[in-house]
């Protein structure tokens, strides 16, 4: 006869076995079934049972691959000690491979994967560790982390929260949870001030929130996008180069990186990186709208070049005051549109409005030497002369050509001319008089402020005339004598003949 507990092991070993078979158990609760089913069937010692050594079989295998899985995790924490992390997660893989359905496994990967850098990853190995152990505090905590290095910091926020129920006195949880409003904070901030296109700020709030979300393409982007209108070309362009470096496909890099292009006015090459990004994103409406920009641009900047070199400087003027209206915050292209602006007014002989068109455009660039040029040209027309000695002097420190050298000098010439006595003002006459005209202009002044004239007049007034009336003679004897007025044409001094040059 049978021994009376052995149909109450029966009923024990049929629930312990059913309990190996259960996916959902953690690996460590089937482990230690099957560890109870072998001491039961000991006990049994009844060869004959089918179902008792199927599950001996079974139960042998599976202890077996948990002691690998073991070993393999702790060769794993070994590594990850010495932060040789790419030979650790070698190890917590395989350890997954053996047993798959281990948090503490998915956890231990999901660290190493942090320590790569490899946070999307990682998030997704934090995840499955606590779906199969919901209680696994560091797996929220791993999960929360990575959210909030990815930026989604409201996803990160509810894992701590989840942390702080299953352990209340949680330390890290807590300061991680403040660390993810703070984000959420510099978002919000961010969002206001690129609104009000305070790109410095946005530039600020963003570099704060990457030091807790430092794997955030979206940061980076709207960092990068604020650099390039900010004029920070080559920092924008290495941010997005960064990130095209791991995504070679990310439509708001490719915006970026044909901004700055478009901004740097090679608008052609921009084009093809706004077009490469609504490849991967059609409704890209940033990309689009800088696309149509950039063509407009382009095409009215042509027409309007084309009309110019044909003469008809009106419809230049037309054209370039509509191209100027596309986009204002394309300053590069803006100045070299207000330039050619400035140059058809000067055609037209608008020359106060081509030096305002002149003066917007150095506004816009300070270092674009044409502007500078052309506004001293018409400086130097409109007898400007100090103004035009500031620019030329711009210029030739910028760069030091012959040329430039030269335009400085002409300027201060006439700098220095405009300062001495006008003879040629004295006798009311042109600087192209001829000898007979500055004589017959010399008779009629000089009788005009001869004292014998005025000797009924006031002493105040005696005086006044008199003086004039040695100017008078003064450019008379000047400008009578070839040789002295071609001295006084050039700009020479003439002190050396013994003649007062003194200023006005």
């Amino acid at each position: 006869s049978r021994p009376p507990w052995q149909p109450v092991l029966r009923v024990v070993l049929g629930l312990l076995w059913a309990l190996t078979r259960t996916e959902a158990q953690p690996s460590i609760n089937r482990v230690s079934a099957t560890a109870a089913l072998q001491a039961i069937l000991g006990l049994l010692g009844d060869p004959k049972l089918d179902c008792g050594q199927t599950v001996f079989s079974h139960s042998s295998l599976c202890f077996s691959s948990f002691r690998e899985a073991e070993s393999f995790k702790e060769q794993g924490n070994a590594y990850y000690a010495k932060k040789d992390y790419n030979e650790a997660y070698n190890y917590y893989t395989k350890a997954i491979d053996t047993c798959p359905n281990n948090a503490s496994y998915y956890g231990n990967r999901a660290a190493t994967l942090m320590m790569l850098g490899r946070f999307r990853e990682a998030l997704g190995d934090a995840q499955q560790s606590v779906r199969l152990d919901d209680s696994f505090v560091r797996g929220h905590l791993r999960e929360g982390k990575c959210h909030l290095s990815l930026g989604n910091a409201m996803a990160a926020s509810r894992c701590f929260q989840r942390v702080l129920e299953l352990d209340h006195k949680n330390t890290q949880a807590q300061q991680e949870l403040k660390n993810a409003s703070t984000v959420l904070e510099y978002e919000k901030i961010a969002e206001v001030d690129f609104e009000k296109r305070d790109f410095r700020k946005v530039v600020f709030c963003m570099d704060r929130a990457l030091e807790f979300a430092p794997a955030c393409h979206r940061f980076k982007i709207l960092k990068a996008e604020c650099l390039a209108l900010l004029g920070r070309y080559p920092e924008a362009q290495s941010v997005a180069s960064d990130i095209l470096r791991m995504d070679s496909t990310n439509a708001d890099a490719l915006y970026v990186r044909g901004l700055c292009l478009y901004y740097e006015d090679c608008i052609e090459k921009a084009v093809q990186f706004f077009v490469q990004a609504l490849r991967m994103a059609p409704d890209h409406e940033k990309a689009c709208l800088a696309c149509r920009n950039a063509k407009a641009l382009k095409a009215k900047k042509e027409d309007g070049n084309k009309a110019f070199k044909e003469g008809n400087y009106k419809l230049a003027y037309e054209l370039y005051t509509e191209a100027l209206g596309i986009d204002p915050n394309n300053i590069k292209t803006n100045a070299k549109l207000y330039c050619n602006r400035g140059t058809v007014n000067s055609k037209l002989r608008k020359l106060e409005e081509a030096i305002d068109d002149c003066t917007n455009a150095v506004k816009l660039d300070e270092t674009y030497i044409k502007a500078y040029l052309r506004r001293a040209q018409c400086y130097m027309d409109t007898e400007q002369y100090e103004d035009a000695v500031r620019d030329y002097e711009k210029v030739y420190q910028t760069e030091k050509t012959k040329e430039h050298k030269q335009l400085l000098k002409n300027a201060q010439m006439e700098l220095k001319k405009s300062k001495r006595k006008d003879y040629y003002k004295i006798l009311g006459v042109d600087k192209n008089a001829s000898e007979d005209e500055i004589k017959k202009a010399y008779r009629k002044r000089a009788l005009m402020h001869h004292p014998d004239r005025h000797s009924g007049a006031s002493a105040e007034v005696q005086k006044e005339e008199e003086k004039k009336f040695k100017e008078v003679g003064e450019a008379f004897t000047i400008l009578s004598d070839p040789k002295k007025k071609a001295r006084y044409d050039s700009g020479q001094d003439l002190e050396e003949d013994g003649l007062n040059m003194g200023g006005k």
